[in-house]
């Protein structure tokens, strides 16, 4: 038999869009020979619906919507997830279709509760294996996190099944293909079972879903790979029960894969939203030129408008080095000068300042001044704001509220500054569009004579490494000073992570891509007495 995967964008909440999107890749399918289709996870209504799944209505809209789509599928069985309500119990769901009828429904058995997943929050736990007969073949059901651990699969296969199906909305972070890959093996060592897993593709909020969708056979052997952050409608032979060996994509090298979820996460959140296009501040820095990088190959450059406003700051080799990166990509180039600005609100502060020395009250107002101006623009033509700024610096409070913090969107919310080097490099084997001295000079703020960033921070390197271990990882400030950081580095670092905790809530939505961001899976309170013990 030839079985079809859709590995498929939804859009949470776009329950008759979702429905159309179903039954066209169904005709696709039906068409292509298959006779069974295998879509992913709540694909009925999208992932993650959040809370939406505490209303009533929702569940109502989404029954309602699952019997129009029983209706209307016709020739193909039919795999789908949905939120489900039995006796005011709500479960997280996969119904299989055919001939108009659901033949099966199977309750999702392990609800994760941890990093990005609240599912405890909304659904009841099934305990009952499901399994279905298709043209001879028993299927067993299970639902993402099921896979995750023993109990799911041993229970499809005591019931009779032969071939696992996997319903996916996994999201992305690097490296979660090989770990996905791991506990498929595991259950595939356990159950003897054929494993074929299809997993989301797309942009949502902070979260992208990589798609990635595999087949791995009864000896764990890998007989289908689909490609990482693509739409696909793939297929699959099966004989007796054993898939045929077929296409396998190959794998995307680390800078290569993020650039990639960068760019969708980028592009859905903008299109899914329906934002015109998108607006950011280009200083000639590594960060804002990597930015606008992301954001013409995710949008187009017609949809892209760099704005640079130099201060009196501002170096000539900085303002030569946006516009080079303007005509690079093809954008419109703005300059709006701050310096008029600036001197109007120094001069309206005048008396309140008096006596008093200049500081970073100084550089954040001109931080403010370009974030005001950009908002403007983003006001009157409905761009949205994308922000520059990176991990490293919203972990310390390197920026600031109300001025580059000012936007709708942090592409670089959760890339470490080494990894803004990476990914710029990177880019640039595709074609060259960041100057080379973009990369190689001292990044600064440029928010005062002679500034770089390392004055108010340690090295790059140590600084990155002390925030994975610590943010990341949970490592204690004493184990990273035992791995041969200096006391000092983490104790500064760990202290002004804490301190920027109020600076992080106010911060817009990015896009996660490391196992722990600054988003869904970061629940620090603001006001917070604790203290590490550093011995």
């Amino acid at each position: 038999m030839k079985i079809a995967i859709a590995q498929t964008n939804f859009v949470v909440g776009d329950l008759a869009g979702n429905a159309a999107k179903i039954i066209e890749t169904a005709v696709r399918a039906r068409e292509a020979g298959a006779t069974l289709l295998l879509t992913t996870e709540l694909g009925l209504c999208g992932y993650p619906p959040e809370d939406l799944l505490l209303r009533d209505d929702f569940y109502r809209d989404c029954a309602h919507t699952l019997d129009d789509l029983r209706v209307k599928i016709a020739g193909i069985t039919l795999v789908v997830g949905h939120p489900h309500e039995i006796d005011s119990r709500r479960y997280n769901a996969a119904s299989v279709i055919r001939d108009h009828k659901i033949i099966a429904t199977y309750l999702k058995r392990k609800l994760p509760n941890y990093t990005v997943f609240d599912e405890a929050r909304y659904f009841d736990p099934g305990n009952v294996p499901c399994v279905f007969e298709h043209e001879g073949v028993r299927f067993g059901l299970n639902i993402c996190a099921d896979v995750w651990e023993e109990p799911a699969a041993i229970a499809a296969h005591a019931a009779g099944a032969q071939v696992l199906l996997v319903l996916n909305a996994s999201p992305y972070h690097m490296n979660k293909q090989l770990s996905r890959y791991e506990v498929v093996h595991d259950r595939v060592a356990e159950t003897g079972l054929p494993v074929i897993y299809a997993n989301q593709v797309g942009g949502q909020d902070e979260l992208v879903f990589d798609g990635a969708s595999f087949v791995v056979d009864g000896k764990g052997g890998l007989t289908h790979q689909f490609p990482a952050f693509e739409e696909t409608l793939g297929y699959i032979d099966l004989v007796g029960g054993v898939p045929v060996k077929g296409d396998i994509a190959p794998p995307l090298a680390p800078e290569a894969e993020v650039y990639k979820a960068l760019t969708l996460g980028v592009r859905d959140y903008v299109n899914k939203n329906g934002f015109p296009g998108v607006l950011l501040g280009l200083s000639g820095g590594i960060d804002s030129a990597l930015t606008l990088a992301i954001a013409v190959d995710a949008l187009g450059a017609a949809r892209v408008r760099p704005v640079m406003m130099p201060s009196q700051y501002t170096a000539g080799m900085s303002r030569e080095d946006a516009l080079a990166e303007a005509e690079a990509l093809g954008v419109r180039y703005t300059e709006i000068a701050i310096k008029p600005v600036f001197d109007a609100f120094t001069h309206a502060l005048a008396d309140e300042f008096r006596g008093l020395p200049e500081d970073t009250t100084e550089e954040n107002l001109q931080s403010r001044i370009r974030g005001s101006l950009l908002m403007a623009i983003s006001n009157k033509t409905g761009a949205i704001v994308l922000t520059t700024g990176n991990k490293s610096e919203m972990s310390t409070g390197y920026a600031t509220l109300y001025g580059d913090m000012a936007g709708g969107f942090a592409v670089l919310k959760d890339i470490n500054k080494l990894l803004v080097y990476r990914l710029s490099n990177y880019r640039n084997t595709i074609s060259p569009v960041i100057p080379q001295r973009v990369i190689e000079r001292a990044p600064s703020a440029e928010l005062r004579p002679d500034q770089t960033d390392q004055d108010s921070l340690p090295p790059y390197p140590v600084l990155d490494a002390i925030l994975a271990a610590y943010v990341e990882n949970d490592v204690c400030p004493k184990e990273i000073i035992e791995q041969g950081y200096s006391r000092a580095d983490v104790e500064r670092v760990v202290r002004l992570v804490r301190l920027s905790e109020y600076k992080r809530r106010q911060s817009p939505i990015g896009i996660r891509i490391t196992s722990r961001g600054f988003g869904k899976d970061w629940r620090y309170p603001i006001t917070n007495k604790y203290r590490h013990r550093f011995e």
